[in-house]
């Protein structure tokens, strides 16, 4: 490596791209339910989740499945596309990052029901997977 050139491992200073700044300031964002009247459910799938290990700092990658009923709002799937995206920097466990995402996305989208569930790859021999129910 010559002295201009940086390591990889050496943090940048550079400004935040726009796609940064969109996942940074990610939330739930919803929209009024069309049929309100009608029971009838919406399952997400979302195969890119990412986070590191709040023990040794390696990646984790996990599909997340996400089913609701909706009551009176609908979430955005560009917003919880972002949302989710801000985890991969996060040191947290399989455990609570599944807890937390269901904890604001309750709280955003007040559904009737919902079942959140992330399928981690393996890593070390070990394949997680964490459901988690509302109500």
């Amino acid at each position: 490596m010559t002295d201009t050139q940086k390591s990889p491992h050496e943090p940048s200073y550079e400004p935040l791209k726009y796609g940064e700044r969109e996942i940074q300031e990610g939330t739930f964002t919803t929209f009024p339910n069309p049929r309100p009247g009608r029971d009838y459910n919406i399952t997400i799938t979302l195969p890119e989740y990412t986070c590191k290990c709040p023990f040794s700092g390696y990646p984790d990658f996990a599909t997340l499945t996400l089913t609701y009923t909706p009551s009176q709002k609908i979430v955005e799937l560009k917003a919880i596309k972002l949302y989710i995206n801000g985890y991969r920097d996060r040191y947290i466990s399989h455990e609570e990052a599944i807890n937390q995402i269901m904890d604001d996305f309750v709280g955003a989208v007040e559904p009737v029901k919902a079942i959140l569930v992330g399928n981690f790859n393996p890593r070390g021999n070990v394949h997680t997977v964490v459901e988690v129910h509302y109500p």
